[in-house]
């Protein structure tokens, strides 16, 4: 047993910071109340997070080559429960999505690391197994977050789903300065902090502009603003990373089709799947007066059928081209937004969600176990670490974006429905009608993006299952 406590450590720390992306979309509701804050504050009490790990994922593997990927990981783990008891103890929203942004921040210290720690701690068998383990509390962890969410914030107070983390970041510590290899670090290359700077203030200029723009208008002085900064800079980001020499992403990689369309396809993915969960909770809670126990139970089908999916697919998916799974998934889940779409109506109570969900979980099932794999098969070896933290760069920033396009279409259908003198259970069904066909086009159009561009690679056309969000050994930002 004790040959496991590495992987328990790490599987711990994959735990709270990927569960913490949707555990608090049912806590919203409450969140709201308690805190008196409008909702372009609660689109940031998600965004803010998914923002971080977005914007920091490759410029923390760098750290992680650097300083050692053991001491980064466990300072994560401190900085993520620090700013977890700063979020459970926030007298307003400010302070609320301000202690989001720094767990955010801890988080990518721990994803960024957390492949690199397995594959140092095990080998041969161990190794797949281990990443096995790992990959399978990945996808549990989002697609668990709304129930967990749900049973904490009804049971004991939407403070409760931040609190329940030092515990287990408490045990995650102790396990890895006793049981997790010291070695991995320090590294000889230099932190692209230039590249680092312009990519984060163009997604951060983009998601203010996007969330905004829905609430204040398009052509608002501030959404323009905020759009042509994230223009300038994302400009700035190319130039930056076309001449450093330790670039964040080598941009050569981007004009392979196949790695092109499979972060195109990671993007999507995680808009289509989870980024109108926000928009569901606030349905269940505030039109359908659901607890939020109940709440989080709606979406439980999803989270089933992605789970056993998952584990089937995953011994079988070898045989078949990467694309294939991906790409078929990707269509699934845009059939199961479409699904929802057709039966979510004024009359609809939580049971409409239902087939909806299992359709959608079918397909994250199916694209879960190969994405990462196929996006570290799709380039040279020595930048299998970079694919890697690259895909997970890209999945975060679908769910960032996600959730503020979506806000952006359900702010504009809500107050459309209304201003015509339609009522709010009608409003939100509506509302939650459009955004479904929104992230049914997502699904559709990254399934169909992965199946044209992604093309046999250099091992072969058939690619061994890997876990989601896994990188290959060689640890992201090299």
């Amino acid at each position: 047993m004790r040959k496991w406590l590495p992987l328990t450590a790490v599987c711990l720390g994959a735990f709270i910071l990927l569960v913490d992306v949707t555990i608090v979309n049912v806590a919203l509701p409450r969140m709201a109340s308690d805190l008196d804050a409008p909702f372009s504050s609660l689109q940031w009490v998600v965004d803010v997070y998914a923002l971080a790990l977005a914007a920091l994922l490759l410029v923390a593997g760098s750290l992680g080559d650097l300083f050692g990927h053991r001491r980064l990981y466990a300072a994560g783990l401190v900085l993520f429960a620090a700013a977890s008891l700063g979020a459970a103890l926030s007298p307003n929203a400010a302070a609320l999505i301000t202690a989001r942004g720094v767990q955010g921040i801890g988080g990518a210290a721990m994803f960024a690391t957390s492949a690199a720690l397995v594959a140092s701690s095990y080998q041969g068998r161990d190794r797949g197994v281990a990443f096995g383990v790992w990959g399978a509390v990945n996808g549990a962890a989002a697609a668990a977050g709304p129930i967990l969410g749900g049973l904490l914030t009804q049971g004991f107070g939407w403070q409760a789903i931040f609190l329940v983390n030092l515990p287990i970041a408490a045990v995650a510590v102790l396990i890895t300065l006793r049981a997790l290899p010291a070695g991995g670090g320090r590294g000889t290359g230099r932190l692209d902090l230039p590249g680092a700077a312009a990519f984060t203030l163009a997604v951060a200029a983009v998601t203010y502009a996007l969330i905004r723009g829905g609430d204040a208008g398009w052509t608002d002085g501030l959404t323009l603003g905020a759009f042509a900064a994230a223009a300038v800079a994302a400009a700035g980001f190319v130039a930056i990373e076309a001449r450093s020499a330790h670039p964040m992403i080598d941009l050569a990689l981007l004009r392979r089709p196949g790695f092109s369309g499979l972060l195109a396809g990671g993007l999507l993915y995680q808009a289509a799947a989870f980024s109108g969960f926000v928009y569901f909770s606030l349905w269940l809670q505030n039109v359908l007066g659901l607890s939020p126990i109940r709440g989080g139970l709606a979406m439980m089908p999803m989270a089933a059928t992605a789970f056993v999916v998952a584990a089937v697919a995953g011994r079988v998916m070898h045989r078949f081209p990467a694309r294939l799974p991906i790409g078929v998934g990707l269509v699934i889940i845009g059939a199961g937004c479409g699904l929802l779409a057709l039966t979510v109506h004024t009359s609809s109570g939580a049971a409409s969600l239902a087939a909806g969900f299992a359709v959608t979980g079918v397909g994250v099932g199916l694209t879960t176990p190969v994405l990462a794999a196929a996006a570290v098969d799709a380039v040279p070896p020595h930048r299998a670490g970079m694919a890697g933290g690259a895909l997970n760069t890209a999945r975060q920033l679908g769910m960032t974006l996600g959730v503020a396009v979506f806000g952006a279409v359900f702010t504009a259908r809500l107050r459309h429905v209304t201003g015509h003198g339609g009522s709010t259970h009608a409003a939100y069904a509506a509302a939650l009608d459009r955004i479904s066909v929104w992230a049914a086009v997502a699904g559709l159009l990254g399934g169909l993006l992965v199946l044209a561009l992604v093309r046999p690679s250099r091992s072969g056309d058939k690619v061994v299952a890997a876990p989601s969000g896994a990188p290959a050994p060689e640890p992201a930002g090299r």
